[in-house]
């Protein structure tokens, strides 16, 4: 079989769209019939495996049935030590790479701020490989089987952690299986500092030009501003040494000149594609379109599963992929029992039985000699249909929610996830830095208390800003009853703490350095503890909080 870079050496254009976008064309049964011939062949892999033979209790599964059956539901403790201390010769597949991402003190038998290491074979990459390029594809095309974007030496932006987290491996995959040329170089970039990293990668653009963008999207939106600032003084004479990015800047200058308004990234470069992952992707869509010229194709993954989903050329709803996990969710009113009762065992779906609207937990089994079964992400997704009728997709449509410890639950019947109160404090047109939100109580009534750090010299009255980002919460959809909250519980539902100028920048150069990777530079959005609020607030007395109740990530009551 051809690889991707040769089909793209040899302009195989139809082999490449359906290598790498084929799964979009499934319906229901084929996808389920490429899930569970995946899946036996993962099987013989575990049962050969004493870390397989250790998850499964010595079964051996005969049928997809009997596995779903009788092999438990797992989380990452049920694999230390054999994956806490890289035990190679326990695993199902040889390791390629080793990736990891966070852990929890109380979760797992090592230090605190621990590392989930996972380890991918060369067949997962591999295959990895292929969904990666039909992430670029998918975010370049503009109708079914354009792959015109795509060539050899496509040039991306670092910007995302280095190795061995798992954006930083996939920056390897993207070099190794399709020919991805990064800017910085692979080895330069592992040795720099985020701020360095991109600071470098747009330097290199501004003479190299770039192709595809693929990270954090806040990222995208800072950089956006910050050249808007910087580009509106530039002195082009300090150019003359760099030929190339003289002549890009001058018709970036003039193109914003013509356009009456001031200079935008999307002057600089016309890039072909632009991915992200994550809560804030929804939030900041619309900013980034209009700075750089470019819609961005969202993006599920994780480290325990690799690329689960992405959009289409549409930009809706995300498709699921059938070929690195076996897919198994877990309904809210499932998990929720499971929270209240660790002893009662959640009923789990597969794919052809899930139901629009409906939110779930993922549960995933690695394909490929990878190691996790039944592994249980931590994950919320929502179901939003059984399919794209836009583009003519048979699949189960989803889209990310958030985690499921990354919930406030107020009520009884208002969950609030990460993405609904960054929509709320986002929409409510607040300039801010950054926030962080946590669940308190004043007497017997429940709240959302909201901590945040103001922009520039803006001065708001917390109760103007409580009230705005009330109202936001008010007009959500998706059956979010927070508008009733005030009425049932007799309370104020929103406390709003201004932050000192600063706080989050100081709260980051702290974590710095005291060593933390990159995972834990930042205080977490939802559930604060009082350690995180008292770097954000020096001045301030942060009275301990009622425990927080958070259980299953999803928005709505029903």
């Amino acid at each position: 079989m051809p690889t991707i870079k040769e089909l793209l050496r040899t302009g195989r254009r139809e082999e490449l769209w359906q290598m790498c976008c084929g799964f979009l064309d499934l319906n229901i049964e084929q996808f389920m019939s490429i899930q569970r011939r995946l899946l036996l062949e993962q099987i013989e892999l575990l049962n050969q495996s004493n870390l397989g033979k250790k998850i499964m209790g010595g079964l051996v599964p005969q049928d997809v049935n009997e596995f779903r059956k009788r092999v438990p539901l797992t989380t990452y403790k049920d694999y230390c030590p054999e994956l806490s201390e890289k035990q190679e010769d326990q695993l199902p597949g040889k390791p390629l790479y080793w990736q990891h991402s966070s852990g929890r003190s109380s979760e797992y038998p090592f230090k605190w701020e621990s590392t989930k290491w996972v380890p991918l074979t060369k067949e997962f990459v591999h295959e990895s490989g292929k969904i990666g390029a039909a992430i670029a594809i998918l975010a370049s095309c503009k109708k079914k089987g354009d792959v015109s974007a795509m060539k050899e030496g496509l040039k991306f932006i670092y910007a995302v952690a280095p190795r061995p987290y798992v954006s930083g491996t996939y920056a390897y995959v993207a070099s190794d299986e399709i020919g991805g040329i990064s800017l910085p170089s692979l080895e330069a970039a592992q040795q720099m500092e985020f701020e360095e990293r991109l600071s470098s990668s747009f330097k290199l653009a501004l003479s190299e030009g770039f192709d595809f963008y693929f990270g954090l999207t806040l990222a995208l939106v800072a950089i956006g501003e910050k050249l808007n600032q910087q580009m509106g003084n530039v002195n082009i004479a300090s150019l003359v040494s760099h030929p190339k990015a003289l002549f890009r800047v001058a018709g970036a200058l003039l193109k914003s000149k013509l356009a009456g308004r001031n200079l935008m990234p999307k002057d600089l470069w016309n890039i072909k594609g632009i991915m992200g992952s994550g809560s804030d992707v929804e939030i900041f869509r619309d900013t980034i379109k209009k700075t750089w010229g470019r819609d961005t194709l969202d993006v599920y993954a994780s480290t325990e599963s690799g690329l689960v989903a992405m959009q289409a050329w549409d930009f809706s709803s995300m498709t699921f992929t059938p070929s690195l996990n076996f897919l198994e969710f877990i309904p809210e009113s499932e998990y929720r029992r499971n929270k209240e009762d660790s002893s009662y065992i959640p009923r789990v779906l597969l794919l052809d039985e899930v139901k629009p609207g409906e939110k779930y937990e993922l549960v995933v089994t690695n394909f490929h000699g990878s190691p996790l079964v039944r592994y249980r992400t931590g994950d919320v997704i929502k179901i939003t249909s059984l399919s794209n009728e836009n583009l003519n997709i048979q699949l189960p449509q989803m889209v990310f929610e958030g985690r499921v410890d990354h919930t406030i639950d107020i009520g009884g019947f208002i969950r609030l996830t990460e993405k609904i109160i960054w929509q709320a404090v986002s929409r409510s047109e607040v300039p801010y830095v950054d926030w962080a939100a946590r669940k308190e109580y004043q007497g017997k009534d429940a709240i959302l208390h909201i901590f945040i750090e103001l922009k520039g010299v803006a001065k708001i009255p917390e109760e103007d800003i409580a009230q705005n980002i009330y109202r936001e919460l008010q007009k959500m959809d998706d059956g979010l009853p927070y508008g009733n909250v005030q009425h049932v519980l007799g309370s104020e539902p929103i406390k709003i703490t201004l932050l000192p100028r600063g706080a989050f920048e100081r709260y980051l150069n702290l974590r710095r350095s005291l060593g933390a990777d990159l995972a834990h530079l930042k205080p977490p959005h939802i559930n604060p503890t009082d350690k995180d609020l008292a770097i954000l607030m020096p001045e301030e007395t942060v009275e301990t909080a009622a425990p927080i109740s958070t259980p299953v990530g999803i928005t709505s009551g029903k």
